[in-house]
């Protein structure tokens, strides 16, 4: 079992040092097991094994640290694989307004890109939101209706956890899930196309 003491560490750093064990254990795969004292990190820390296709499993411990415990199974690598169909795309939106000059015509028309997203065939792998942009996947945003019809049908919708904790709505988050920003990287790194605005 590889242990990795991330206490004190902030996220993304506990998920980055959990990865580089995972993706040294090779095909054979193994166990790494992560001590980190938030609940945040243990959140992205079972995240990024449920997307890698590993297991894991938590223990609160009686000094109220954390340890996360990941299995890579035998044959398992560390890498994504596009499905068949994915168009690849990914779609990065860094603030709740489009284009410059009107505050208002800017809300209108962010409304109307992420509703013309929907009609994509395939839909993006992706649409990730920081900056302002997380205000967009809010529950009193008015693309949510849209957003929700392109989670259902397959777009993985994150949200920079950082940016709702800064304009306080984290608790707000209507739909998609709370990433790090290390998350966000990997899904733009991965993308064979990028949209970002």
């Amino acid at each position: 079992m590889n242990n990795i003491d991330c206490l004190g560490l902030v996220c993304p750093i506990p998920v980055i040092k959990a990865k580089k064990a995972l993706e040294g254990l090779g095909d054979a795969g193994g166990v790494v097991a992560v001590l980190v004292d938030n609940d945040i990190a243990r959140q992205n820390l079972q995240k990024m094994a449920t997307e890698l296709g590993y297991q894991s499993e938590y223990e609160q411990r009686e000094d109220g640290n954390i340890q996360v415990t990941i299995v890579a199974g035998e044959g398992c690598a560390v890498e994504s694989c596009p499905t068949e169909g994915d168009s690849g795309l990914v779609v990065a939106i860094g603030r709740n307004t489009m284009g410059e000059g009107s505050q208002e015509l800017g809300q209108i028309l962010i409304k109307g890109f992420v509703f013309a997203l929907r009609e994509l065939t395939p839909p993006p792998t992706h649409v990730l939101f920081f900056n302002s942009g997380v205000r967009l996947t809010s529950s009193d945003s008015n693309c949510l209706e849209d957003l929700r019809a392109l989670e259902a049908a397959g777009t993985v919708i994150l949200t920079c956890g950082t940016c709702t904790n800064y304009f306080e709505i984290t608790e707000k988050l209507g739909v998609g899930e709370i990433a790090n920003m290390y998350g966000i990287v990997t899904a733009m790194a991965g993308a064979k196309r990028l949209i970002n605005i």
